[in-house]
This record gives C-alpha cells, sequence and structure tokens, in this order.
C-alpha cells in the first residue's frame, strides 16, 4: 500500500545526515515506496477556506542508498503548491516552540489526515507545562515543579524548597537551552539570573520553570521514545564534565540502556495520557525514576538508539504508520454510502 506522506519539518538546509532523526523516517518512507513530500511551516497558506503548502517532493536521480549522507545529497525535489488534506499522513517535525498559528492553519483538515502527533495534542502537549500540570500530588512520577514569570513567587518558592538546590529552565527551551541548577546558598545573585530569564529574549516576558532537583542529575537522564503508547527504544546521556545538561546537542555522551520494571511502568502510565491526548510519538526523559520532560515535537535519539542496539526504529515508525492508514482507509471504505447501500438489507 502506497501512503502520501507530507513532513513539516525544519528547513532541509538545518538537516546533519550523521545524526538527524527525520531524515531516517524520511528513507525509509522513500525505501517503501510511499509518496513523500516535505514543507516549511512558514509555507502554510489557506486559499477560499483550504488548507496548502508549498510542498518539495521526493524524488531520487539514482538508485537509494543505505548512507544517510548520500541520501541526503542525491535527494533531488519537485515544488509544487498542494492541497494538505491530499496526503494520508501529515508528521510535524519541526523544532519546538511550535507557533500556535501553524496547528490553526491544519485545523481544516485535522479529520481528514492522521497528524502525528495530533492538532489538539500538540495545543496541549507543546511546552513543558504539559509535564508540569500532569496530575501527581505526591511527586511519586514527577519532580516538584513551578511554572511563572513572577520574580517574588519564584524566589519564595526556591527560599521554601526543602532542597538547597532546584533546576531553572526557560519553558520554551529545546535541546538543554537554559537549563541550570541555581543554589540557595548564591541567593543574592538568583534575582538577576530571574530577571535576565523573564525579561530578555524575543518575548521579554517569558515564563520560567523551577523543578525540585533530583538527586543523580549529575550522572545524566534516560531518553525513552514512545510509540502509540508504548516504549520502543532508550538510551543514557551522560553531561559533559561540569555541565547538569545530558542533551547531546549540548555535548552529552550516550550509552546503551535497558528499561527497569519501574520505568516499564511510569511508561504504561504515561503512555495512556499520551495515547488519549493525541501524542503519538514522544520522547520521555527520566532522572532517578521521575519524568522530568515530554518531548512533543521532533523528538530525536533515533540515530543513537539505533547504532547502540543495532536496531531500527524508523521501521517500527513507518510500519505504525502503514497501520493507521490501512485501517482509516478500511472505515472509510466502510462508510461509504455506496458501501452503505450495498450492505444494506430490508426486512420485509
Amino acid at each position: 500500500m502506497k501512503i502520501k506522506i507530507c513532513f513539516i519539518m525544519y528547513p532541509w538546509e538545518e538537516v546533519r545526515p550523521s545524526q538527524d532523526s527525520t531524515l531516517r523516517i524520511i528513507h525509509e518512507a522513500v525505501k517503501r515506496g510511499h509518496d513523500v513530500s516535505i514543507t516549511d511551516p512558514s509555507n502554510l497558506t489557506i486559499r477560499h477556506s483550504i488548507t496548502l503548502s508549498l510542498c518539495k517532493n521526493i524524488s531520487l536521480g539514482e538508485k537509494l542508498t543505505k548512507s544517510m549522507t548520500a541520501f541526503y545529497k542525491t535527494v533531488t525535489f519537485k515544488s509544487k503548491m498542494r492541497e494538505l488534506s491530499e496526503f494520508d499522513v501529515i508528521f510535524m517535525r519541526d523544532n519546538p516552540p511550535l507557533n500556535g498559528l501553524v496547528l490553526n492553519f491544519l485545523d481544516s483538515i485535522k479529520d481528514d489526515v492522521f497528524i502525528i502527533n495530533a492538532i489538539d495534542g500538540l495545543r496541549e502537549a507543546n511546552n513543558k507545562i504539559y509535564t508540569a500540570a500532569y496530575f501527581d500530588p505526591d511527586h511519586e512520577i514527577i519532580p516538584a515543579t513551578y511554572v511563572s514569570k513572577n520574580i517574588d513567587y519564584l524566589l519564595h518558592i526556591i527560599k521554601e524548597s526543602e532542597n538547597d538546590k532546584m533546576i531553572m529552565k526557560p519553558l520554551d527551551g529545546y535541546g538543554g537551552s537554559g537549563v541550570i541548577i541555581i543554589e540557595r546558598a548564591a541567593m543574592q545573585n538568583i534575582r538577576s539570573l530571574l530577571d535576565f530569564y523573564i525579561n530578555h529574549g524575543k518575548d521579554h516576558s517569558n515564563y520560567v520553570i523551577l523543578q525540585e532537583y533530583v538527586e543523580g542529575a549529575e550522572e545524566g537522564d534516560v531518553r525513552i521514545l514512545m510509540l502509540n503508547g508504548e516504549p520502543i527504544g532508550a538510551l543514557r546521556r551522560r553531561p559533559i564534565q561540569g555541565d547538569v545538561r545530558s542533551n547531546i546537542s549540548a555535548g552529552g555522551a550516550v550509552e546503551k540502556y535497558k528499561l527497569t520494571k519501574a520505568d516499564k511502568i511510569l511508561c504504561r502510565e504515561i503512555g495512556k495520557k499520551l495515547v488519549r491526548d493525541g501524542i503519538y510519538f514522544a520522547g520521555l526523559d527520566l532522572i532517578n525514576g521521575k519524568l522530568i520532560e515530554v518531548n512533543v515535537m521532533s523528538p530525536g535519539t533515533i540515530t543513537d538508539i539505533n547504532r547502540l542496539n543495532k536496531v531500527r526504529l524508523q521501521e517500527k515508525i513507518l510500519g505504525y504508520l502503514e497501520k493507521v492508514v490501512g485501517s482509516r482507509n478500511e472505515l472509510k471504505e466502510e462508510f461509504r454510502p455506496e458501501t452503505l447501500l450495498k450492505n444494506a438489507t430490508i426486512k420485509g
């Protein structure tokens, strides 16, 4: 079954073939003979209530190569303005934070096209508030987390914290950007730090996250990739010496990791909520068994998990998409007026 897939993603020029997770998913889709296009969020358009985008359809001038670098270099594109309702799947792979207007463009097609992740789910989960708002009053799964841009309130939280250390990070950051440890012993500097985080940057009024410091953070974190509510791969990330950030983009190293019994229980609990919310593909970040963050926009680490475990996670992802599209097509056929009439019986 050939399916039409459009990746709404970061610019093609920013792809790093040696590490890029999106490129591996695209490669697998092309390998399976699917109709694959990419587009940039800035190309979304509405014309007469129809959502379109300038899409670049991928074609190969020669035989498909296993090398991601060679694939990246040999791909050619045919640009065409297309109605997004033509696609079977729209795969959201842009870098966070997500511009809410992008979701507004896609509202008109969300019932006709399988969007991964779902529009309403992305509205709820595309920033770190999603994790902070999870109901966990005893902090068994998620460390105590506070989101605010009120400096006096945040200072009060730091002073009253049971721990001498807390983690501070911007609400809309990604890739470890802006993540620091603050210590109560340095209170004289914390107000100016909060002022910088909140009152500088493009919005000049930014929300900040304060999170309970979880012991073991200096040893790194665990990234678990979730597909349709189930863990499909994991790795451990260790920070470089003197840095709290484990993100690969921040210089962290990676190691093979096997899920513990507690990890599996957490994944089962969180996985049910993810699927309920339409978050079919996500990355969970854990420290010492506690959920620190849920990444729903373009989670990476596919390349490293593949290498460490000699697997190809992109095969599982494409297999899942094919199954979903097949099921949707069967339902569409079943409820077509012609099919309903054909199957109708008249009792006399």
